[in-house]
């Protein structure tokens, strides 16, 4: 998908394998900035049935309120005039409202190679790549403990996907580091290897302010205090909860004008009723009071309303993934988010299958095309995700990320910029005849029509002849390629040392287990 273009010095022309082969060799990348849709987004809500989840959100809100367990969260909202039982707050639906209206509908992320900023809301789309997998599913097809070697990887494959448009957060979990300060090597993993926008590490105040610092290394200390350059993750334990760990956070990060995706996390049926509108009424509490608090943090900080949802089987309680229902939500997640005018957000390509097969193909498609099909704007989770979150995969990062691509083109709406040049050569074609050699065709056959790469499409007898490959098989080799292809994007000799020093330091300073 990213060939469109190739260099024309490569000899003598070649048919078959090896033509592919010297294509491969000769790629000329293109970059896709944020989407900016041209098609619709359905909306399958209508005005008042928006108002009804609204007003019955306000009302529990104003009954039942949320819990901030947070001592300084408490004091800050007592300041405002908020009714507050201990760490039960309840928020007059004015108030609120008034705290969410202070939020930007959109945002822009700075990155270090300023071709890479990417804007978040007002009808635009980015994508981005999986979070938070302890496991990964190697080239090899093992299952194992994912780690630092490994959360490099995915970061430079992330940095050289056309259309992920951050380097990432938790790519993975890389179980080889003690927690303590697994932080330090991942966000210098994800400053070093890729020069696109990041997350920040929410796990504790201590450790977001390490990825704060960090950050200020590579764009400077003042500009990190002001300037978007990241977006930071703060999950809320459904059922009407904020714990101290993401709240801390939030005010590190908040308070910096870094932006928060406030993100309930939803197990529809467990955490939350068994009703998709029920599960969204909760999400949507939990979403306005996240995004209020930041605005206590600091009036303007960008603030995304979002979530990550799952229906859970009847059956097993086990996590389910590309259900209908979660693209429901999805659709309703958007439209009310739309409604408060904040930028949305929820997971993309996801899968609760163990394997790269024909289950994992289905869900990811279909959570994505209604992701896209619903206008979220800031879509995570849209690479290598298995497991339902728990495992990260390889082959499937290749597959999900040309995917992405095709996602990109179908957003992109079609264009009628060449009308007349289409009419004029459907002239010059006689009844019967064929556009193969058409000077039209022939000027355009590389980007009229998506072509993927590891989607094979060629007869029977030339796919035995090419060794009989799966998707899988194909995206393993492509995967292996894109890691030789790699190039760092290199950082000044002087802030390299620095950030590799402070990494050193802060790993001397802590302890290896939690105490």
């Amino acid at each position: 998908m990213t060939d469109t273009a190739v260099n024309d010095d490569t000899g003598p022309i070649r048919r078959g394998r090896d033509a592919r082969a010297a294509k491969r060799r000769n790629r000329v990348r293109t970059w896709l900035p944020e989407l900016e849709r041209k098609i619709p987004w359905v909306d399958l809500l209508t005005e008042e049935q928006v108002q009804t989840i609204h007003e019955a959100s306000m009302d529990v809100i104003e009954e039942v309120g949320v819990e901030f367990r947070c001592e300084d969260a408490i004091a800050m909202w007592k300041a405002t005039g908020a009714s507050v039982d201990g760490v039960r707050v309840r928020i007059d639906r004015e108030l609120l409202m008034e705290l969410v209206g202070t939020a930007p509908s959109s945002y822009t992320m700075v990155a270090r190679d300023r071709s890479f900023d990417a804007t978040v809301g007002d009808g635009k789309t980015i994508f981005t790549p999986s979070y938070g997998a302890p496991y990964v599913l190697g080239l090899d097809g093992v299952r194992r403990p994912a780690s630092l070697e490994d959360f490099r990887n995915f970061t430079k494959l992330n940095h050289l996907s056309p259309a992920l448009h951050m380097s990432g957060g938790v790519v993975c979990e890389p179980m080889d580091v003690p927690v303590p300060k697994r932080h330090l090597y991942m966000t210098q993993s994800l400053l070093t290897y890729s020069s696109k926008p990041f997350m920040g590490a929410v796990t504790s105040m201590e450790r977001a302010e390490d990825s704060l610092h960090m950050a200020g290394i590579v764009f400077g200390q003042d500009t990190v205090r002001d300037t978007t350059v990241m977006t930071c993750l703060a999950n809320g334990n459904t059922p009407l909860v904020w714990d101290k760990t993401m709240l801390d956070s939030v005010r590190v990060f908040a308070g910096a004008n870094q932006a928060t995706l406030f993100s309930p996390f939803v197990l529809g049926g467990a955490s939350t009723p068994a009703s998709t509108v029920g599960a969204v009424i909760q999400v949507n509490i939990e979403a306005l009071t996240g995004v209020a608090f930041s605005q206590l943090v600091r009036v303007g900080a960008p603030a995304l309303y979002g979530q990550w949802l799952s229906t859970v089987s009847m059956k097993t309680g086990a996590p389910q993934a590309g259900t209908p229902e979660i693209c429901h939500m999805n659709l309703l997640t958007a439209q009310m988010a739309r409604h408060y005018r904040l930028p949305s957000r929820c997971s993309g390509s996801c899968t609760s299958s163990k394997m790269v097969d024909a289950q994992a193909g289905y869900e990811a498609g279909r959570n994505m095309y209604g992701v896209l099909m619903a206008g979220i704007n800031f879509v995570l989770s849209t690479t290598g995700y298995l497991e339902s979150a728990m495992c990260q995969s390889y082959a499937k990062w290749v597959l999900d990320s040309e995917q992405l691509e095709l996602m990109y083109r179908l957003g992109s709406g079609v264009s009628f910029a060449d009308l007349d040049q289409v009419l004029e050569t459907m002239r010059e074609v006689p009844p019967g005849g064929h556009h193969l050699g058409t000077a039209h065709t022939l000027a355009n056959f590389q980007t009229a029509f998506s072509m993927p790469e590891m989607m094979n499409s060629d007869n029977y007898e030339q796919w035995l002849a090419d060794g009989s490959l799966s998707a899988e098989d194909r995206a393993a080799a492509r995967c292996r390629e894109l890691l030789e292809e790699y190039e760092e994007p290199a950082l000044p000799d002087d802030v390299r040392t620095e950030l590799d020093e402070f990494v050193a330091r802060r790993d001397a300073e802590l302890p290896d287990l939690i105490s």
